[in-house]
This record gives structure tokens, sequence and C-alpha cells, in this order.
């Protein structure tokens, strides 16, 4: 069995995105939300306006910004960069990417050269190697765009009720933006690495960057503010189901052990809300360890992944995940 195992992700990038512009018929207002956590510490949200693929975080230091994760595409991190300017003046000098997944990191190169874009060496590795070798992430959303567009035309060709064609234009119009973001990414990789961490000293505040192991992907990096008692934890924990395609389910459950030591309050998640509650570590550990445990057995018995997708039932976990309601999980191939 690979090392990724069964991917549980309740719902994929794709259905994310298509959620965004539902019924909108407006024209884009504002990318982004700026909910506050603390002073000069916010979880950048995106409106619906435009797909901008994750939450970011920013950090406003003594005199720069730090910002975690750079969007699904160009368009999306010049509008973060644009909307900063409600918050605060100050440059940014730094940009991290938790892990490589284009909706963490295709908006790194609108960055000019003097800022410092910081991330795993795996991260650097995948991103140098441009859009063919981004992983199964990208080719999930990006590859079904163009049929996703013609089959809106479709639609739209034969709707009849006023409602529901403007409806199915506003989406096509969407997804049209995303094609034309996405034919304008340049991967970019970043330029300065880490391989276990990094600590960043910003006038009074100490910034730790930390690679605790394997998990949503082979290099992601947690960022943590000690004073602040802050962890910005990327897709390595969620407050739902993570993507777990480019996973490590054997090994993911004992790097979430590696976050109990640290001292925080509040954790902000690539996806979803900011959450207080830190028994989400033991939340995600146990429906890892119980989904590997069902997918090594059946495995074991030469169960297909096909077979073992529609049977494998993870419904004891519904109580902290209520998107389950039925036995079958989405898997990555398992060989």
């Amino acid at each position: 069995m690979r090392r990724s195992g069964l991917s549980a992700s309740v719902l994929t990038i794709a259905a994310l995105a298509l959620s965004l512009l539902a019924g909108r018929t407006t024209a884009p207002a504002r990318a982004f939300t700026f909910n506050k956590i603390q002073d000069d510490i916010y979880q950048a949200v995106g409106t619906g306006d435009m797909a901008v693929g994750a939450n970011a975080a920013i950090i406003v230091n003594e005199a720069d910004v730090l910002v975690v994760d750079s969007h699904i595409s160009p368009s999306a991190a010049n509008a973060l960069l644009a909307e900063l300017r409600t918050i605060t003046p100050k440059p940014v000098r730094y940009v991290v990417n938790t892990h490589f997944h284009f909706d963490h990191a295709h908006g790194n190169q609108v960055f000019p050269r003097d800022v410092e874009i910081i991330g795993h060496e795996f991260t650097r590795e995948m991103l140098s190697a441009g859009k063919s070798k981004v992983g199964r992430t990208y080719d999930r959303f990006i590859g079904t765009l163009p049929a996703q567009v013609a089959a809106l035309t479709r639609q739209i060709d034969s709707a009849t009720v006023p409602r529901i064609r403007d409806s199915l234009m506003a989406r096509r119009t969407f997804l049209q933006d995303e094609v034309t973001a996405t034919n304008a990414v340049v991967p970019t990789p970043p330029n300065v690495t880490l391989s276990q961490r990094m600590t960043l000293f910003r006038g009074g505040r100490e910034i730790e960057l930390l690679y605790l192991g394997h998990g949503h992907t082979a290099g992601d990096i947690v960022v943590y503010l000690p004073r602040e008692r802050v962890l910005v934890a990327g897709d390595l924990l969620l407050p739902g189901l993570p993507f777990m395609g480019d996973g490590f389910l054997n090994e993911w459950a004992e790097t979430l052990e590696k976050l109990k030591p640290l001292a925080f309050d509040v954790v902000l998640p690539g996806h979803g809300a900011a959450f207080r509650d830190r028994e989400r570590i033991d939340f995600q550990q146990a429906y890892l360890r119980d989904l590997w445990a069902k997918a090594g057995a059946m495995h074991a018995r030469g169960v297909t992944a096909e077979d073992a997708a529609r049977q494998i039932d993870m419904r004891s976990h519904a109580a902290h995940y209520p998107a389950i309601r039925a036995p079958g999980a989405r898997p990555a191939p398992v060989t």
C-alpha cells in the first residue's frame, strides 16, 4: 500500500471553487475579509467574489508584513496585496508557503524579487518542477475547468428561465476568469528554504517556522507565534477533513502529536474558520489512524481501491465531522 493511502476529502477542490459564486450576478467587489485575531494578526478569508483557494494569515510586524500562503493564482495574490492596504501601509517582506499545493502557492510570482518566499525544501522541489509536477490537487481542479465551462454553456443554451440562465452565466464567467488566471500561472518556488526550523525576529515579534514531519504533504510547515500563542497550520490541521491525496496517513497522526507541546490558544487553518478547540488534534488523529487501519485491513484481504472506497465506514467519526453521513471514503489509489 502506498504511504499516501486513502483520501477522505469530503469536498473536492473543484466543488469548493464552484461553490464560491453560486448564483452571483454582480461584478467582483472585495476578494477578502480580514478577520482580526489579535492586534496586527489577521486571517484573510475569501468573500466568494473571486476564487482565492485557501485562507491566508497576515502578520503585521513593526516595519513589515509576513503573509502565509499566496493563494490560487496571480490575480488572487494581487487582490490580496491591494486589499492589504485597508489594514496597513507596511510592505510585504516575507511570504511563507505552508506547502506546495496550487491553492496555497500559485500567487508566488507576483511578489517582488526583494520579498523572501519561504518554504520547505520539498515545496521548492515540487514548485521548481513546474505545472506537470504539482500534484493531483492541481490536475483534479485545473484539468476540469474547460469541461465545466463547456457544460455550463450547454446549460445556458437550453435554459428558458431568466433567473436560472443569469445564475449559470455568472458561474461560467467565474470559471472563465479562473481559466485566464490559471493560464497566467508560472509556478514560482520559494527562494529561501528550511529543512526543520527557522526563526524570524521582526521587531519584538518571534516567528517560528516548523517542519514536524510527513503529513498533508512531504513538506508541510506551520507558523508559530509563541508570545501571541497563535498557530498557523496550513492544511496539516483543519476544522474539517483535509484532502489526503498527497498525504501520509501512516505518519500524519504522529506529526500532529508534535503540535501538542506548543503553547497556542488559536489555530488559523488553511481552510475553514479559526478555532480554539485543541481537541481537534485528537479528532483528526483518531480519524487518520482509523482510516489507515481499515484501509490496511482491506488491502491485506486483496480488496481493490475502488471497492475499499465504497466499503470503508467512518461514521463513528461523524460527531466530529458532520459531513460524514454514509459509508465510503474518497480514495487516492491504493496499490
